[in-house]
């Protein structure tokens, strides 16, 4: 069977910088017993799993955060 790889690309109007994560001061999202970490980098907010800290982190703009932040509150995510 044939390995095939597929590149990926930016998505159009992705218009956020490749953050440098490497130092970033991770928190856990709840008080040290969630399976999320986050951290504040140059005005963005990352988020990673911190049982597979080396996947690749979600980036989220201020606003963004904000919504999945309030949808979260709201039930619709599961955040545990």
């Amino acid at each position: 069977m044939a390995e095939t790889t597929t590149q990926q690309r930016p998505l159009m109007g992705w218009d956020k910088p490749e953050l440098d994560l490497t130092n970033a001061d991770w928190q856990s999202s709840s008080r040290g017993v969630g399976d999320v970490q986050i951290a504040f980098v140059e005005g963005f907010i990352a988020m990673r799993n911190s049982g597979r800290p080396e996947s690749p982190s979600l980036i989220f703009t201020p606003d963004e955060w904000g919504a999945f932040v309030s949808g979260a509150r709201e039930g619709e995510f599961d955040l545990t």
